[in-house]
């Protein structure tokens, strides 16, 4: 008995070990964010905005993100906070999306626009000739796990 009592022990030990690695991985891994002035710096050519939110159907106390999201004619920027996790993409949708179901059913209209490698800003490089009138909504999306994580309508 004290022998199965100490294999449940260190196979949970174990568990809760590469699930806190999971979390905690891409934090440490994460690259600097870009600057606050060079994501002001290009204020000036903002033509759509929104707002991240962490009110979304799909997001969770794990999966969420809460900012603002701004974009020119050739870049996104983000200023605000995103729950950390491993390979987050950057999509745009002609659609509004805020669940999992509604992305997958989607997201052969959407346009990946890159990678989102940090947590608290970033600014990204549209796709060359990305015709933003095509798009209504920004949307945060785990790759990895296929996890929501948060959108923005686009005004």
């Amino acid at each position: 008995m004290k022998r199965v009592l100490l294999l449940f022990t260190h196979l949970a030990a174990l568990f809760a070990g590469f699930m806190l690695g999971i979390y905690v991985l891409p934090i440490l891994t994460q690259p600097d964010s870009p600057s606050i002035e060079a994501i002001e710096s290009q204020t000036s050519a903002i033509i759509y905005q929104g707002e991240f939110s962490k009110e979304r159907e799909d997001s969770d106390f794990l999966h969420w993100g809460e900012g603002k999201i701004s974009f020119s004619g050739e870049s996104a920027m983000f200023i605000g906070e995103l729950a950390p996790g491993a390979d987050y993409k950057l999509y745009l949708s002609p659609t509004f999306i805020e669940t999992e179901a509604e992305f997958v059913a989607n997201k052969a209209a959407m346009l990946q626009v890159g990678d989102v490698k940090t947590f608290d800003r970033f600014l990204l490089t549209l796709p060359e000739q990305t015709d933003l009138t095509q798009y209504n909504t920004a949307i945060v999306w785990c790759e990895s796990f296929g996890e929501f994580i948060t959108s923005a309508k686009l005004k």
